[in-house]
This record gives C-alpha cells, structure tokens and sequence, in this order.
C-alpha cells in the first residue's frame, strides 16, 4: 500500500522510536502530525522529517498522563488535518529497576499514566477521527516486556503486558470498520530508554548496551512503516522485533 499523502499522528516523538517514525513516515511522503512534552525537540524531529520529505509536519504538545493534554490536542488535531489514516501510540517509558519491595510511588505511576492510561486516552480522543476505510492503522508500541516478567520491571512488564491486552481488546472491538490494529513490541533496543529508567545515569545506561549489537530505532521505524504499508486486508496482529544477540529477556550474547 502507497502510504503517500497519508496523515499519521505519532505520540511520544520527540525522541527514539518516535522520532525516527516521524523520519520513516515522513521519507514515505506522509503528513506527520508529532506529539510529545519536549515542545523543542519536537520542532527538530518535524524539520528531519520534512528533509525526509513528508508532505508536511506538524510539531504539537502532547502530554499523555493528562485528559486535558489529550482532548485539547484532540481539538487542535480536528483544525489541522481532514483525518488520522495511522495511529501510532508510542508515548510511554520505563522508570526505576527497583523490585517490588522498593519500588516508588512516584515511578509506579509515571508508568501507569503513560504506558497504560495514556494510550487508552489517545485512542479514545482520536479514535473518532480515524476513518472506516480500508488501510487505517492504530499500531502501538509495546515491548518483549509484556510477554516475559523479569526482576525489577514489574510495573513496566504489567503495563506492557497490559497494551497487548488493550491492543487485542481494540482489534475485536474494530473488527469490520477496516480499521487495523496491531502492536509492535520490540527488545533491547539503543535508546533514551535506559537513560530515562536510570534517571540520567548515562554510565549505568551504557552497562545495558556493552558488548551487545543492540536495535537502533529506526530499525524499529522501518518495521513500523512495512507493517503499515502491507495491502489493506494483511494485519499484522503482533510484531516481536529482538536483536539477533538476544535471544530472550533473559538470554543475551555479550562480546566482553
């Protein structure tokens, strides 16, 4: 399927698989509508993506963990394009490594509010505005995370897990409006995220990485735009997208 001249909107893109969306999206010649806190890098990822040559970009905040973010986003979206032919729910994030007996308030919630409640309010608010055609996408971004626990990531795997559940509960709730909706759930991969979950220890970030051949985000970008350009009766339900050095959560092969 030509995805050019279509309009996607792409939260949490500011950064990693997000932003490198907008680039791969944009390189098809998609109008890509941008959402993210970080008004600033927000405008940069748009000027990448229209040197990629999207038919346009447009950079607006968007704050997944607040309902008035959404809906006032919402409301500017219905001004700014006719309709959203891709929904990718990207916005999310992991805080903290801590186990269960130690883990914050503060970081339990941060994850809920944008991995879990802010994807069912994106979908919500813009749902209404994807059209009942043939080729429309609501494509979220979940991880190997939600398909396998491991020690310290039990928010993070409840909430991943919890977008696989949501994901599948829209896929029969959307079932013949030829709306496709699908999840792409990818392993270690070489981005902000280990950054953010270590709260800008960079050298701890970096330990997560060494010696491994990690994803890097557009390898991500383009999975998501093959999955979105295949014919309009092929969805693809669920993408688990690893590095060939891990072979699991737990299973991964180190140079040093």
């Amino acid at each position: 399927m030509n995805l050019s001249g279509r309009w996607v909107v792409i939260t949490g893109a500011s950064s990693g698989f997000g932003a490198a969306a907008a680039v791969a999206f944009g390189h098809a010649g998609c109008h890509v509508v941008l959402g993210a806190r970080r008004l600033d890098r927000l405008q940069k990822v748009a000027e990448e993506a229209k040197a990629a040559g999207a038919a346009s970009a447009h950079p607006r905040v968007l704050d997944v963990s607040s309902t008035d973010s959404v809906e006032a986003f919402a409301s500017w979206l219905s001004e700014t394009a006719p309709q959203v032919d891709i929904l990718i729910n990207n916005a999310g994030g992991a805080h903290g490594l801590d186990p269960v007996a130690t883990t914050r308030d503060a970081d339990l919630e941060a994850m809920v509010q944008s991995n879990f409640l802010g994807l069912i309010r994106v979908t919500r608010a813009l749902l209404p505005r994807i059209p009942h055609h043939a080729g429309a996408w609501i494509l979220n971004v979940g991880s190997i995370a939600g398909h396998t626990a491991y020690e310290g990531g039990a928010a993070y795997c409840g909430v991943k897990a919890g977008e696989r559940s949501i994901t599948q509960a829209l896929r029969l709730e959307l079932n013949g409006t030829g709306i496709r909706v699908g999840s792409i759930d990818p392993g270690m991969a070489e981005t902000e995220f280990s950054n953010v979950r270590f709260k800008g220890d960079d050298a701890r970030a970096a330990k997560v990485y060494a010696g491994v051949h990690p994803l890097q985000a557009q390898d991500v970008a383009e999975a998501m735009v093959w999955m979105a350009s295949r014919p309009a009766h092929v969805c693809i339900d669920e993408m688990v997208i690893k590095p060939t050095d891990q072979a699991a959560v737990h299973k991964v092969y180190r140079r040093v």
